[in-house]
This record gives C-alpha cells, sequence and structure tokens, in this order.
C-alpha cells in the first residue's frame, strides 16, 4: 500500500531520473550540450519531479506553452539525496516546524523547496497519495547542472504516443510505455523533515 506522502522514481544504485517540460530552445540546447545551457536560466528556481504521470499533469501532456518537450534528467542518488537533505516544505506544518516564524525563516534561506502535489492517474484523475515536487534554489543550480546531471534524455516522441493512446481510450497500451517508478528510500531524519510520516 502507498503511503500518504511517498517519493515514487525510476533509480538505481547510483541514479535517480526527474522529469522538466520546456520549450524546444531550451531543450535541444539541453540535449546538445548533455547538461542545462543559455537559454535555461540559472537566476530562478527551478523545479525537478520523479513522477512522470505528475509531469503530465503540470504540462498538460506536453501541450502547453513553453512545455512542450519532456525531459528525462538523470541524476546521481548523491545529489538527489542531498537536495532532499537540505529541502524545505513550502507550507507550515506544526509537528515539523513548530512555529510559522521558525518555519518562514528557514524556507527564506532553504536552497531547495519541497512541494507535495496529489497525485495522477493515468486518466488524469487525482490519486489519494501525494507526490513530491523539488525546487532547487538558484543557489544550488550550478551544482545541479554541472554535478549531479548524468544524462538528459528526450521523452517528446513518447509523451505524444501516450497520450494519443490515451485519447483512444487505449490505457493498457499506454501504461505499458510509462516509466516503471518504484519508492525511494529515505532516511528518517529526512522523513520528518519533508512530512513523511503522516
Amino acid at each position: 500500500m502507498k503511503q500518504y506522502r511517498e517519493i515514487r522514481a525510476e533509480y538505481d544504485h547510483e541514479s535517480i531520473v526527474v522529469y522538466q517540460a520546456y520549450n524546444n530552445q531550451i531543450a535541444d540546447a539541453a540535449l546538445s550540450a548533455g547538461r542545462f545551457v543559455t537559454p535555461f536560466s540559472f537566476q530562478r528556481m527551478t523545479w525537478i519531479k520523479p513522477s512522470f504521470l505528475w509531469l503530465m499533469e503540470r504540462s498538460g501532456w506536453g501541450t502547453k506553452s513553453n512545455q512542450t518537450r519532456i525531459l528525462s534528467v538523470r541524476i546521481s542518488r548523491s545529489g538527489w539525496d542531498e537536495a532532499l537533505a537540505e529541502g524545505v516544505l513550502t507550507c507550515f506544518e506544526p509537528r515539523v516546524h513548530h512555529t510559522p516564524d521558525n518555519w518562514h525563516n528557514i524556507l527564506g534561506e532553504a536552497p531547495v523547496h519541497i512541494q507535495w502535489d496529489p497525485e495522477r492517474s493515468i486518466h488524469g484523475k487525482k490519486l489519494e497519495f501525494r507526490a513530491i515536487q523539488v525546487g532547487i534554489s538558484r543557489t544550488l543550480i550550478e551544482k545541479y547542472v554541472s554535478s549531479w546531471i548524468i544524462e538528459i534524455r528526450d521523452l517528446t516522441a513518447t509523451t505524444a504516443k501516450i497520450r494519443e493512446l490515451r485519447r483512444a481510450g487505449e490505457y493498457s497500451r499506454a501504461r505499458r510505455l510509462l516509466p516503471p517508478e518504484k519508492a525511494y528510500p529515505v532516511k528518517t531524519e529526512v522523513a520528518h523533515r519533508l512530512g513523511m510520516e503522516h
């Protein structure tokens, strides 16, 4: 049974896959360089999502403006774990932060923001459990780009194929094209920090 807040992702011993959606200019430059380069912005927070279906919801299955290119970004687990360990929830939770003032202060200085949103089914329906989004601030983006990223792949064509199968009502075939995601292990202190003890 899935936990209310549980990180689900495609990962192996060394790496984990996250997803991002961009326009053609940013995507083509990143795929060519094997990392994010200009016109990617290093001056604003970038959000990475290990749930493919949540990114599909966010990007309208690759149809929203500036989100038509779906990228699979394989990063090191050490980088991902570092991000989680430095993450602060974007919403106040008494058992985690104790007081609103304390939460406000640590959020303002946090290099990583953590947000939990309703996970989606392949039908687009909200599920009863949450998917994680990790926001990497501009103080940490250079490290993300230069040290954590192992590989960037273009999933735009696969996304389009799944989108068409959904449109045709062929959900079983569409589901077989989804990435294999499973529960990702998180240390107890990090789980508490991220409000995962529900």
